[in-house]
């Protein structure tokens, strides 16, 4: 089906209370996965590489943003770059992997560059007429830092990354979470049987903790847990329960091991990455599309260093009880794939409650998706 074809088969409504779901054809087409690649993807501020592995003056990282091949470095003034890892002249790749140089060469037919992008030699290149190796450049796009991660952003005339996160890092700060303290602990990868708009929506509400995560359930309030909408993220208020106080006498408390740590903070950045703040770690999910009906998530998970026995163990049983409710998600978006491409369900309603958030991100992809 054409892009055209299946745009107009939404009609979105502002008002919660009236809205429908997204199509669900949206969510198995492989039309609409390269739309989305198009005019959201390679238009959104996307993580890429970690700040640590960019450090030093010559480091640098290889990464593919939904088929467009990156290089970042940080060049010989400590300035961070990124460009298109291609060469200017057959298109070969100028890096692979991730390490330390003083110039970048292309496999192919070893023209070398700067990490500038400049082209500093092309060999053998004599006598081509109209050319001049001074105006040949790797092709640049925007790159930031923003906690321990670097973000690129392919479309030349996007808003800066910090602009487009809002006020979250102030609200972190705030809220009293160090993220300058936190080291990269553990990093797993899990490829999910859903579309990557799965995925999202069923991170964008609280409605299914009851009954698709019941140990979650029984350590957060849930009468409480709510979503605050921006312009281009979202806020979820997910407390706590009071230490002393189980959903149910006898219970395990898996999570909580304090009474005095602040909430839980979750925020969704459009269009495909989490940041997660706990009372001792922070965890980022990255959401990546390898197909249109297979999904890619990233886990990352940030601690203060320990420094005992026990803070080691500690960790090691929020990164398991991380570990269970992604599995649990893992297994609610398969189904709902399946019933999506069923041909029995068209769209559905929102609980006007509940599913703001999700509301919020249909509405955003639909706006990007038509603009």
């Amino acid at each position: 089906m054409s892009s055209a074809a299946l745009l107009a088969q939404y009609k979105p409504a502002d008002n919660l209370a009236l809205a429908s779901t997204l199509p669900a054809q949206w969510y198995f087409d492989a039309a609409m996965l390269q739309l989305e690649r198009e005019k959201i993807f390679w238009r959104s501020w996307q993580p890429v590489a970690a700040s640590a592995a960019l450090r030093r003056h010559g480091d640098y990282v290889t990464c593919d943003l939904q088929g467009k091949p990156l290089v970042v470095t940080r060049d010989a003034a400590g300035r961070l770059r990124a460009f298109y890892n291609v060469c200017r002249h057959r298109a070969g790749p100028v890096a692979a992997g991730k390490g330390n140089r003083k110039t970048l060469q292309c496999r192919y037919h070893g023209w070398t560059y700067g990490l500038d992008g400049q082209l500093l030699t092309a060999p053998e290149f004599e006598g081509v007429g109209d050319w001049s190796a001074d105006q040949v450049c790797l092709p640049s796009v925007n790159v930031a830092e923003w906690g321990p991660w670097v973000f690129v952003n392919l479309d030349a005339q996007c808003e800066s990354l910090e602009q487009s996160q809002g006020l979250i890092w102030q609200e972190v700060a705030a809220a009293g979470f160090d993220v300058s303290q936190l080291d990269l602990l553990e990093r797993r990868e899990y490829v999910v049987e859903a579309n990557w708009k799965v995925y999202i929506d069923n991170y964008l509400e609280g409605y299914h903790i009851p009954i698709a995560h019941p140990g979650l359930f029984r350590e957060l309030d849930y009468e409480q847990y709510r979503v605050e909408t921006f312009r281009n993220y979202s806020k979820q208020h997910a407390p706590f329960r009071a230490a002393g106080t189980p959903a149910q006498a006898g219970h395990d408390r898996r999570y909580l091991r304090g009474t005095a740590e602040p909430d839980a903070l979750y925020y969704w950045l459009f269009p495909n990455v989490m940041f997660n703040f706990y009372p001792d770690n922070l965890q980022i999910n990255i959401v990546l599309p390898l197909d249109a009906q297979r999904t890619l998530t990233i886990f990352e998970w940030y601690f203060a260093q320990p420094g005992t026995g026990a803070g080691w163990e500690s960790m090691q049983q929020s990164i398991a009880f991380s570990d269970e409710v992604q599995r649990e998600d893992m297994e609610i978006c398969r189904v709902v794939q399946q019933g999506l491409q069923s041909g029995v369900y068209e769209r559905g309603r929102f609980s006007v409650k509940r599913e703001n958030g999700v509301h919020h991100f249909q509405q955003l992809v639909y706006a990007h998706l038509t603009t």
